[in-house]
């Protein structure tokens, strides 16, 4: 399943379809987050190349501070190398852009698993000032550590994310990053990190500022829940998320039965599979010191198979 919509906003902005030639009376540049795309059957004769070159000349590019790359064409066809550079080229036009989002494609275009990602710091290397880099897809993705002051968000939406990739995060230097969510998904589709390969981001000591820490999607949700009961980490956080994955009482348990989470503002657990009498010990114990608790969405296993038959939100 690939259980992922296209974005409606990024850094802020809300997310407006850009369309070469439109007589529609377009958003000022800097008010929208621009999302360019083709449909590979639509536009058959119209290039993700061309779309973002009449972009740049019908956009004041200088004003841009969002910017959505959605489908370049067949997924099987070319990788997002093609649009980032495209968009590393253009980097002395756009001198404002603040936010990148790489390949926001939902299920009638391309299942998660089949988007063709890249070396995405190609885009922090070539704007320094970028703050909010997101990527969608694990296939082909690479992160080699970088060094970027400016970096406060950074998200990786995947059904299966490589520990590699994991690792070049972990080792990069990113001293203003205050958010950082990884769909770390499922090995079937790519997912081969441990709760081993998170332990130096878990042990609080790679980015101080960091106030949210999101670890989604996993099939390792329990095993998670255990590490981060212990984690140095925690205690700098205002939101955790650990949504989307597994979660079962015995993962909700040892989140109670570690340290406090009563300095959070918020813990999100919504996609999970605790039975009602362990909803109720979480709630009881953080809501009345003022977490927001999201238990939503309770789901029981497939074909009553137990712990087994659970399964994340996203995985093909």
């Amino acid at each position: 399943m690939s259980d992922v919509d296209h974005l409606q906003e990024l850094s802020g902005l809300p997310a407006v379809d850009f369309e070469a030639g439109t007589a529609v009376v377009r958003p000022a540049a800097g008010a929208a987050a621009w999302r360019i795309g083709v449909e590979p059957y639509e536009d058959e004769d119209r290039t993700w190349e061309e779309e973002f070159n009449a972009f740049l000349d019908e956009v004041d590019p200088a004003g841009v501070r969002a910017l959505i790359i959605g489908q370049w064409g067949e997924s099987y066809d070319k990788d997002s190398s093609y649009p980032v550079g495209l968009v590393v080229a253009a980097a002395d036009r756009l001198t404002s852009l603040e936010a990148v989002f790489v390949g926001d494609l939902v299920q009638e275009e391309a299942e998660i698993s089949w988007i063709e990602q890249s070396d995405v710091t190609a885009l922090l290397t070539a704007f320094p000032r970028l703050e909010v880099l997101g990527v969608r897809g694990g296939t082909g993705l690479r992160f080699p550590p970088v060094k970027h002051e400016s970096l406060r968000g950074l998200i990786i939406e995947t059904g299966g994310l490589p520990v590699e990739v994991i690792r070049g995060v972990q080792d990069s230097e990113l001293p203003a990053l205050e958010m950082l969510e990884l769909w770390l998904g499922v090995s079937a589709y790519g997912g081969d990190a441990t709760v081993a390969d998170l332990q130096p981001l878990l042990s609080g000591t790679r980015f101080p500022a960091l106030r949210h820490l999101g670890l989604r999607n996993s099939e390792l949700q329990n095993e998670i829940a255990t590490a981060i009961a212990s984690a140095p980490v925690v205690a700098q956080l205002r939101t955790l998320d650990l949504s989307s994955g597994t979660m079962g009482d015995e993962g909700a348990a040892a989140l109670l039965e570690g340290q406090p989470l009563t300095h959070l503002d918020a813990l999100d657990l919504h996609h999970h599979f605790l039975g009602e009498p362990m909803e109720r010990r979480v709630r009881e114990a953080l809501e009345p010191h003022g977490v927001r608790v999201d238990l939503s969405d309770r789901n029981t296993p497939w074909d009553n198979r137990g712990a087994e038959g659970r399964y994340t939100t996203v995985a093909e």
